[in-house]
């Protein structure tokens, strides 16, 4: 790991900030030094201070939620020592969150405290219109900025029209092969950027364009479809040589919605716009009189595709909010009941000494 902090000098080049400086000033009257986490495995974690890489314990942070797990790009609080340990975490100010991929009904978080959000799609294989939006509505929820980068744009026989898929979207076509705009897409980053795509779509090598040097494993990937191995095993953070820093992801297979509303009004937004013009404020924009999404299927404004898209997506949106409210009205029936299990135990000691 010591190769990629060859310059412990602060953690300014990590993101540090003076907003994040007077957040932790309670926590420095208290003994503790600002951390940022670089990655976590087995209950331990990497984490860079201003006096270079730690091996930091986190049984401290422990939570059952993933939502509040410890992740690559937290800042937290950590207490030096023989045995350095995370104690507290920082509030996020942004996070990319999905769908628990245990199924469950909590979120996890893949990255937090991030600026950018670089979707990579391969113009090697077949485009998967689906799953871009998928893509891009988690990265609008983020909070963060999304932009889309086209990789293997050297080995590309087709065009990619990707503007109707991605309002208010950059789009950048890159080889990491040749450097082709990999110093326009440097120049358009800053703070932290995380790499999210498929495995097979180039993460790695577009990262390793970007840093300048091979840190990042990269594999081959099937010629018939374009997919491959998932080279990247965990998420990591790496420093940017200009500044910032790089966070790259393993391919992602399974992608489920975490209460992304937002985000899907970000990728949906022409139809977010007609659905304001619908004769009836609950439209379903299916056979409603006066449904303005209709009117511009009808027109060919609007395809067939995208309208069912956003049907599926919030559907899912929807169903993930409520597998959620009923997680959390269960864990509220179930501290009640020990209240009054306690309660009950309480005064039936009472009444026994008496």
């Amino acid at each position: 790991m010591s190769n990629l902090f060859t310059d412990p000098s602060g953690l300014s080049r990590y993101g540090w900030t003076e907003t994040l400086d007077h957040a932790f000033t309670e926590h420095r009257e208290s003994g503790l030094v600002p951390a940022r986490i670089v990655r976590v495995d087995r209950g331990l974690c990497d984490a860079v201070t201003e006096a270079g890489p730690v091996r930091a314990g986190l049984t401290a942070l422990y939570s059952p939620d993933p939502l509040l797990a410890p992740c690559t790009g937290d800042w937290a609080a950590l207490r030096p020592g023989d045995a350095p340990e995370l104690v507290a975490l920082l509030p996020r100010h942004s996070a990319i969150v999905r769908s628990s991929a245990s199924r469950t009904s909590h979120g996890q978080v893949l990255a937090a405290n991030i600026d950018t959000v670089v979707v990579t799609v391969a113009m090697t294989a077949p485009l998967d219109a689906a799953r871009l939006e998928r893509l891009l509505a988690i990265a609008w929820d983020s909070g963060a900025r999304p932009l889309i980068v086209l990789t293997k744009a050297d080995l590309a026989t087709d065009a990619f029209e990707l503007e109707a898929l991605a309002p208010g979207v950059d789009i950048l076509a890159t080889s990491a092969a040749t450097g082709q705009n990999i110093d326009v897409l440097t120049a358009l980053l800053s703070g932290t950027t995380v790499l999210l795509g498929s495995s097979g779509a180039g993460k790695s090598s577009l990262g390793n364009a970007l840093l300048g040097d091979e840190l990042l494993a990269t594999g081959q990937v099937r010629a018939h479809d374009g997919k491959g191995r998932h080279t990247t095993v965990r998420r990591e953070l790496v420093p940017l040589p200009g500044g910032g820093v790089l966070i790259d992801t393993p391919g992602l297979r399974g992608i489920s919605l975490y209460d992304a509303t937002d985000g899907l009004e970000q990728v949906f937004a022409e139809i977010e716009r007609l659905a304001q013009d619908c004769r009836f404020g609950d439209c379903g924009h299916d056979t409603e009189p006066g449904c303005a999404v209709q009117a511009a299927l009808q027109a060919g404004e609007l395809t067939e595709r995208r309208l069912a898209s956003y049907r599926k997506l919030q559907r899912e949106n929807v169903w993930a909010a409520a597998r959620t409210d009923a997680r959390l009205r269960g864990e509220r029936t179930n501290r009640q009941k020990a209240i009054t299990s306690h309660l009950r135990a309480t005064y039936k000691f009472r009444e026994q000494q008496s």
